[in-house]
């Protein structure tokens, strides 16, 4: 039950599903769901991959793409995107530490985080064009790309310290340890390999776009995370929202690539 709880805190805290559970959310607690961070990125893989197929049946594929990209923000009440606009503010500001900090935590949007996140959402709608009129099994890799974003900010939190010295929410994860990361990476490549299996991909193929997301999430999140904390001597909740964002259309970016040779 215990264990259960914990699963519905990470989609309650990580999408805008209707969970109607009273939980009490100690540091414990918040701790504990970090572990299921990929089952939250199921959720959101299946409304969004759901989504696009029915509109793609229902109107021709460019407005079936908006009608399923706006699904895919409305799935986490852009909380990610969020977090991705105000990192690229701080980050791209070039100012000091303490200043990007600032920068990061105001919440008033500059220039630099508008041109990220319109950048982001017209990859995401171009990707969902590719999918949408493509073989149905293509939705499986819409599925699996949000849990693997969502694995390796488990890994994340865990690897890197927090950057604001115990303020803000991303704080209640400091205490989230390679214990969570690990059982997040086993709840990853069972839930990923059995959606790419239940949208018609082999046994094989499922299995080797499982390590390779595992794989291209890892590199590239690892040289993302370790890039930012850097320049801000950790990782925030803002930073988190941002790996999730990049790494989910970095992902299904390689795999819309290698499906299409």
């Amino acid at each position: 039950m215990t264990e259960w709880k914990a699963c519905l805190a990470a989609l309650q805290f990580l999408t805008r599903l209707p969970v109607r559970v009273s939980l009490d959310y100690t540091n414990d607690l918040f701790r504990r769901s970090a572990a299921y961070y990929p089952i939250a990125g199921l959720a959101v893989g299946l409304l969004v991959a759901g989504s696009a197929w029915l509109l793609g049946r229902v109107v021709p594929p460019a407005p079936a793409s908006v009608l399923a990209l706006g699904v895919w923000v409305a799935a986490t009440g852009a909380l990610h995107l969020d977090g991705l606009m105000d990192t690229a503010d701080g980050l791209l500001s070039h100012r000091s530490r303490e200043r990007m900090l600032e920068i990061m935590k105001d919440s008033r949007v500059g220039a630099m985080g508008v041109v990220a996140g319109v950048l982001l959402l017209l990859l995401k709608f171009a990707l969902l064009l590719t999918i949408v009129p493509a073989p149905d099994r293509w939705l499986g890799l819409l599925i699996a790309a949000p849990v693997w974003s969502r694995w390796f900010a488990v890994w994340a939190i865990a690897g890197w310290p927090y950057a604001r010295e115990g303020q803000g929410l991303g704080a209640l994860f400091a205490a989230v340890t390679r214990s969570e990361a690990r059982t997040a990476t086993v709840w990853a490549a069972a839930v990923s390999v059995a959606a790419l299996l239940a949208c018609g991909f082999p046994w094989v193929a499922a299995v080797g776009y499982a390590v390779g997301f595992a794989a291209l999430s890892g590199l590239l999140g690892y040289w993302l995370a370790r890039s930012m904390a850097r320049k801000l001597g950790g990782l925030t909740g803002d930073t988190y929202g941002a790996l999730i964002e990049l790494l989910e259309c970095a992902l299904l970016l390689a795999a819309v690539a290698a499906g299409s040779r």
